[in-house]
């Protein structure tokens, strides 16, 4: 049997080219806080492959949905 792979917000980071390190991720999302109108994938920080890849995981509804979710919380707050 197959066990699907649990992908959380650090390992986004890390897909997304970012330290996955706690503090570091807790700096980035201090440091890019977004409109509440801005959607996450169309934020100006991003390079084309990280909002094309954000995107995509939440319109497939792919295993990364949950943590992409996660992150766009956060960087509404």
């Amino acid at each position: 049997m197959m066990t699907e792979q649990v992908y959380t917000l650090s390992t986004l980071f890390e897909q997304l080219g970012l330290s996955g390190e706690s503090t570091d991720m807790d700096a980035f999302i201090a440091s890019h806080p977004l409109p509440e109108d801005t959607p996450l994938s169309e934020a100006d920080f991003w390079t084309p492959a990280q909002a094309r890849f954000l995107c995509e995981g939440i319109l497939r509804d792919a295993n990364w949905a949950e943590a992409i979710d996660e992150l766009n919380l956060r960087l509404h707050q």
